[in-house]
C-alpha cells in the first residue's frame, strides 16, 4: 500500500478522514487479511510495541478483535477495564491515561461512554489513540469493517445504495458508516421510526425514510442496527413487537429486496427483533464476514497509526 496516504498518529473517527485515507486503511486491511489464514498467524510489524485496551464500556467483539489484531502483529497487549481500575477510586481519565503513558505504552485503544473521550486523550498523550467507540459519536473501526465488507462483496461504492435501519439516534456505528460511505461515493439512506432518527442526520449526507417496506427494494446493502434499550432514557416506540413488525427483517420482507442484497449487522443481534434467525443465518447475510474482516481492519489501523515500517509480508 501507499503509506504516503496515511500520516496520522491517531484514529479518532471517519468524519475527518479523506477518501484516500479511507482507501489506504482498506487496502492495508486487504493485504493483512491472509495473515489469519496462515498456520502461524503472526507478522512482526509491531514487535516491541505495547498496546493497551482501555475499555470503560462492556464489549466482547471489539475488545477481543483488537486484542487478537495486536497479537497477530506481534505487539504486547494489556487489557484494562473500568471495573477494578483506579477510576472507581475517583481517579480522572486524564490521570489514568497519563499513568499508562508513563509505563511506555505505544498505542491506547479506548472505548468510553462519553463522546470525545478519545479526542481529549489524543491532545494530551504521546501514544497513538484509537477510538473503539465513544458515546453516541463514532465507532470508526466498526464503520471501516462494514465498508471493507461491502467493498469485498460489491467491488464498488459509486452508485451503491446502502440502507442503515433502526436506532440511528443512539448509534455511533451509523454515524461512522455515513461519514465513510458517502466520502467513497455510496448513497446512504437511514430508515426507522421518527423517534429514532435525529433531525441533523440529513446534514451528514444521508436520506431519510420512515417506512422500510416503501423503499426496501432499492438497496444493494441493508445494515440492520441493534435496538439500544440501554441508551434510551425514555420509551421511544410502543413495543418491541411493534418495532419488529414494522422494521424487523424477516424472510417475507426480504422477498421485496434485491436478489443480491447484502444483509449486515454490527452485533450483537437481538434475534427476532431486528433480524429473524433465518435471515441472520441465511445466504444474504455477511455478518460473520464482518467479524472476520474486523480483525484485518484493526490490524491495519494499529499498523498505520504506529508508523510501522515494513514487516507485514514477513512470515
Amino acid at each position: 500500500m501507499d503509506r504516503t496516504k496515511w500520516t496520522r498518529k491517531d484514529l479518532l473517527g471517519l468524519e475527518d478522514l479523506s477518501a484516500d485515507e479511507l482507501v489506504a486503511i482498506l487496502d492495508t486491511a486487504e493485504s493483512l487479511k491472509e495473515v489469519s489464514t496462515r498456520s502461524i498467524k503472526k507478522v512482526p510489524a509491531l514487535r516491541g510495541k505495547v498496546v493497551v485496551n482501555l475499555f470503560f464500556e462492556p464489549s466482547t467483539r471489539t475488545r477481543v478483535s483488537f486484542e487478537l489484531a495486536a497479537q497477530r502483529m506481534s505487539a504486547d497487549v494489556v487489557q484494562m477495564a473500568s471495573t477494578g481500575s483506579s477510576t472507581q477510586k475517583g481517579e480522572t481519565l486524564q490521570d489514568t491515561a497519563r499513568n499508562i503513558e508513563a509505563m511506555g505504552v505505544d498505542i491506547v485503544v479506548i472505548r468510553h461512554s462519553e463522546a470525545g473521550a478519545p479526542h481529549m486523550l489524543a491532545k494530551i498523550l504521546e501514544p497513538s489513540i484509537v477510538n473503539a467507540g465513544d458515546g453516541r459519536h463514532e465507532h470508526p473501526t466498526q464503520g471501516l469493517l462494514d465498508i471493507f465488507t461491502i467493498r469485498e462483496h460489491k467491488k464498488r461504492f459509486a452508485g451503491l445504495k446502502v440502507a442503515i435501519v433502526g436506532d440511528i439516534s443512539h448509534s455511533r456505528v451509523a454515524r461512522s458508516n455515513i461519514w465513510g460511505l458517502t466520502k467513497l461515493g455510496a448513497e446512504v439512506t437511514v430508515v426507522g421510526p421518527s423517534t429514532l432518527i435525529p433531525s441533523h442526520i440529513e446534514k451528514m449526507g444521508a436520506k431519510v425514510f420512515y417506512s422500510l417496506d416503501d423503499v426496501i427494494g432499492e438497496f444493494d446493502v441493508i445494515n440492520m442496527l441493534r435496538i439500544q434499550l440501554e441508551r434510551q432514557k425514555t420509551k421511544l416506540f410502543p413495543s418491541i413487537r411493534e418495532y419488529s413488525r414494522l422494521f424487523g427483517l424477516n424472510a417475507e420482507r426480504l422477498k421485496k429486496a434485491k436478489k443480491d442484497v447484502l444483509i449486515m449487522h454490527p452485533g450483537p443481534i437481538n434475534r427476532g427483533v431486528e433480524l429473524a434467525a433465518d435471515v441472520a443465518d441465511g445466504p444474504h447475510s455477511v455478518i460473520l464476514n464482518q467479524v472476520t474482516n474486523g480483525l484485518a481492519v484493526r490490524m491495519a489501523v494499529l499498523y498505520l497509526v504506529s508508523g510501522a515500517k515494513g514487516g507485514i509480508d514477513q512470515k
